[in-house]
């Protein structure tokens, strides 16, 4: 242990959004619970790219005695992350192209009793572990209530 500026996470102002950990280029950062966590000291390297992404003020810098940081711990943890979400898991949870809303015939033989899930054509992209998190034995549906057709929606 050494001392070091390393991120802190006030839990009771965390309200689990998720948007620290995109921003946190060593994956240090990960919703257990509800609430966002620092998974492994050593992983973070206390510079606080996450903090301005915390809407509600809960990651700050401090001073403390802590791991220090690990270069090639990070590496060999992002790697594993990366195998983690490598195409053919990410293809083994989806049973089917995604289905515009717009375009959906609800009469369609994969339809029926399935399981559905309806998200926004954006989440994917905004949630990184959408694929392991919510899709797997599901059909999928997605829309952009924003830019497709709003009657649609109501």
């Amino acid at each position: 242990m050494i001392l070091r500026k390393i991120i802190r996470i006030d839990e009771s102002k965390c309200d689990g959004c998720g948007q620290c950990i995109p921003a946190c280029p060593e994956a240090a950062i990960k919703i257990i619970n509800g609430k966002a966590r620092l998974i492994n000291e050593s992983y973070c390297d206390g510079l606080g790219a996450c903090i301005k992404y915390c809407p509600k003020g809960a990651i700050t810098i401090e001073e403390r005695e802590a791991m220090e940081f690990d270069e090639e711990a990070v590496k060999s943890h992002l790697e594993s992350l990366e195998k983690g979400l490598s195409s053919s898991s990410i293809l083994s949870a989806l049973s089917q192209w995604p289905i515009k809303l717009e375009l959906i015939n609800p009469k369609a033989s994969f339809f029926q009793e399935a399981s559905l899930l309806i998200a926004a054509d954006c989440v994917p992209f905004a949630y990184g572990r959408f694929h392991e998190k919510f899709l797997k034995g599901k059909k999928l549906v997605s829309g952009c209530p924003m830019f497709g057709n709003a009657k649609l929606y109501l």
